[in-house]
C-alpha cells in the first residue's frame, strides 16, 4: 500500500519517512486503510527552508492577496463540506450532525473569513506615529509559524485549517502545520482545499505546508530551529511543557493551550431556585463530545446543604442513565481510566462510572461523577486537580462559605471559571467574595452560563494563567487579538518617509482609522467582522 504524501512548497511530495501509521475509528476500533508517513528531520528541514523564502514574499505581499487566500480557502472547505465531515466522523467518532457539519465546519470557515477581514482592515498592527520625534512602530509578521494541532477538533483547531493558521496567515506569516495523527485523512482533505486556494490567490506555494506526524525529538528540534518565528500547541500539559522547554532554550516564542478544569461554583440560592435546570445544563456541558472540550466543567463547587445533596444525586442519576459516547482514541481511554484512578487514590469517592464500558462498541468509558469533601480537597488539592480528560466530573462539597473560599484559593490557572447565583440577589454578597478569588486565576469569568461555548467574537479570550496556557496575556480565539501571538513589534526611528512601511508614513492609507493623542497619531479601534460561531 502506498503512503500518502506530505505538502511541501505548494505540492504533494514523498516524505523522507521513518515509518507509517494509520488512523483508527474510535466508534468501532477498526483501523482505517490509508497509510500516512512519520516524517524525519529531513522533511522539517525542507519545509523550514521553503517557509523562510515564502515569508520574504509575504512581507511585501498586498494584504488583499493574503485575505483572498483565506476567503478562497473558506469557500473551498464549504464546497467539500459533506466529504470533509464524513472523513472527520470516521476518524474521531464525532457526529456529522449537528457537531461537525452544523457547528464545527461553519466555525472553521467563519474564523478564516474573520482573519481575511482583519488582514484587509489592518488595525491589528496597532500602529503609532510620533511625527514630532519621527518615531513610528507597529506589529508586523514574526516569521515562519509552526502549528501543532490537537486531537479533539479535527476542523476548527486543526493545524491546517484552524484558528492558529488563520491568525498566523492574516498577520503575514507562512505556516508549517503539524497535523494530529488521529485525523490524518481529514487533514489531507483540508490541505487540498488550501492548495487550491493558494493557486487561485497567487500566494507563495510554501505559505501553507503540512506534515502528519513526527518523532518527539524532531518536534522539539522544530520549535527551537532558528528559522522559526513562533509556534503554537494545543494538547496535553506534559507534551506542551516539553515543547516549551525546547523553545525557551532557543529563545523562541511558543503559545500553549494545555489543561483546564474550568471550575463552576453553584451558590446556595441558585441551587434552591433552579436545581433541575442546572442539572441538565451541567450534564449537557460536561458530557458534550464525551467531555473532550478544553472548556469542559471538571470541578463543581458547592456548600453542603440538602439542595447540594439533591444536586449530587441528580447529576449522578443523569450521568448513569446517559449512554457514553466514544472517546477519541484507545490511548485517551487508557489515560482517562488512569487519571480517574489517581483522583480516587487522592480521596475522591465514586458516585457512578469510573470504569471502561465494554458493553459499548469502540473506546467508551462510563460517564463518571466523583465526590470529595472540602476538607479532603484542602488536604490534597494538587492531586485532585489532575485533569481527567473526558466524561468525568468531580463535585467538591465544602462545609461552609469559609471552606469554599479556602478551596478556591488553591486552584491552579484555568481557561474559564463560572459562578451560578440566584436571580433575586440573595447570593450577591457571596458572589463578590467568590468572584474576587476566581478572577485572577481564569481567563474568562462567566455568570450563569456553562463554559463550553466559545464565541468567535473579537472580545473573546480563550486563554488563561498557567497551566491552562503558557502565557496569560494571549488568546487563541478572538481575531484580531489572536493574531498578536504571531507578530513582532517593529519600531522605525528617524527613517526616511519613502523607506517606511506604507502604514507608517505621514499620510498612511485609510487615514479615517487614525486618532491623535497629545500630538501622536494612533491607529483606531479595530473594525473587524462581527460574525460569530458558537461552541467549541
Amino acid at each position: 500500500m502506498s503512503i500518502e504524501e506530505i505538502l511541501i512548497e505548494g505540492s504533494w511530495q514523498q516524505s523522507s519517512a521513518s515509518g507509517s501509521f494509520r488512523a483508527q475509528n474510535p466508534a468501532t476500533g477498526e483501523w482505517i486503510e490509508r497509510e500516512f508517513p512519520v516524517s524525519t528531520w529531513a522533511d522539517c528541514d525542507r519545509a523550514l527552508t521553503a517557509s523562510v523564502a515564502a515569508g520574504e514574499e509575504l512581507r511585501v505581499a498586498p494584504v488583499d492577496r493574503i485575505a483572498g487566500f483565506l476567503s478562497a480557502y473558506a469557500d473551498n472547505i464549504e464546497a467539500r463540506a459533506e466529504e470533509i465531515t464524513s472523513l472527520a466522523n470516521a476518524e474521531t467518532a464525532l457526529p456529522v450532525t449537528p457537531r461537525l457539519l452544523a457547528v464545527e465546519l461553519p466555525r472553521t470557515t467563519t474564523q478564516l473569513r474573520q482573519a481575511a477581514a482583519a488582514a484587509r482592515e489592518g488595525s491589528w498592527t496597532q500602529a503609532v506615529i510620533d511625527t514630532k520625534a519621527n518615531i513610528r512602530s507597529h506589529y508586523a509578521p514574526i516569521g515562519p509559524v509552526v502549528v501543532f494541532g490537537p486531537n479533539n477538533f479535527p476542523l476548527a483547531f486543526n493545524a491546517i485549517s484552524g484558528g492558529d493558521l488563520a491568525s498566523a496567515l492574516a498577520a503575514g506569516n507562512p505556516v508549517i502545520a503539524k497535523a494530529h495523527p488521529l485525523h490524518p485523512g481529514t487533514s489531507r482533505a483540508l490541505a487540498e482545499c488550501a492548495v487550491a486556494a493558494l493557486e487561485a490567490s497567487g500566494m507563495p506555494g510554501a505559505s501553507v505546508q503540512m506534515i502528519y506526524h513526527l518523532g518527539n525529538e524532531d518536534g522539539l528540534r522544530l520549535v527551537a530551529d532558528p528559522r522559526v518565528g513562533a509556534s503554537s500547541f494545543t494538547g496535553s500539559r506534559a507534551a506542551g511543557l516539553r515543547l516549551k522547554a525546547a523553545a525557551d532554550v532557543a529563545g523562541k516564542p511558543i503559545y500553549l493551550e494545555m489543561s483546564s478544569l474550568n471550575p463552576i461554583v453553584f451558590l446556595p440560592g441558585a441551587l434552591a431556585e433552579r436545581r433541575g435546570k442546572l442539572l441538565v445544563e451541567t450534564a449537557d456541558s460536561g458530557l458534550a463530545a464525551s467531555g473532550q472540550f478544553c472548556t469542559s466543567p471538571n470541578l463543581l463547587f458547592m456548600i453542603d446543604s440538602p439542595e447540594a445533596e439533591a444536586f449530587a444525586a441528580g447529576l449522578t442519576k443523569i450521568y448513569a442513565e446517559r449512554k457514553p459516547a466514544p472517546l477519541l482514541s484507545e490511548g485517551g481511554l487508557h489515560h482517562l481510566e488512569k487519571s480517574v484512578g489517581h483522583l480516587v487514590e487522592a480521596g475522591a469517592t465514586v458516585l457512578t462510572g469510573a470504569s471502561a464500558a465494554p458493553e459499548s462498541s469502540g473506546f467508551c468509558y462510563r460517564n463518571t461523577v466523583l465526590r470529595v469533601s472540602g476538607a479532603t480537597f484542602l488536604q490534597h488539592s494538587a492531586a485532585l486537580q489532575q485533569e481527567a480528560f473526558g466524561n468525568a466530573t468531580t463535585i467538591v462539597v465544602a462545609r461552609d462559605l469559609a471552606e469554599l473560599k479556602a478551596t478556591l484559593r488553591l486552584l491552579d490557572g484555568n481557561l474559564t471559571g463560572c459562578i451560578y447565583s440566584d436571580s433575586q440577589g440573595s447570593d450577591d454578597p457571596s458572589y463578590e467574595e467568590i468572584a474576587s478569588l476566581l478572577r485572577p486565576i481564569v481567563g474568562r469569568l462567566l455568570n450563569d452560563k456553562m463554559p463550553t461555548g466559545v464565541a468567535l467574537s473579537p472580545a473573546m479570550h480563550h486563554g488563561g494563567p498557567y497551566p491552562s496556557t503558557g502565557h496569560p496575556g494571549f488568546t487563541a480565539v478572538g481575531i484580531p487579538r489572536a493574531m498578536l501571538r504571531f507578530a513582532a513589534l517593529h519600531c522605525y526611528d528617524n527613517v526616511r518617509q519613502h523607506r517606511l512601511p506604507a502604514a507608517l508614513r505621514d499620510q498612511p492609507p485609510n487615514p479615517e482609522m487614525w486618532r491623535q493623542v497629545d500630538g501622536i497619531w494612533v491607529q483606531g479601534i479595530p473594525q473587524v467582522s462581527q460574525a460569530r460561531a458558537k461552541s467549541e
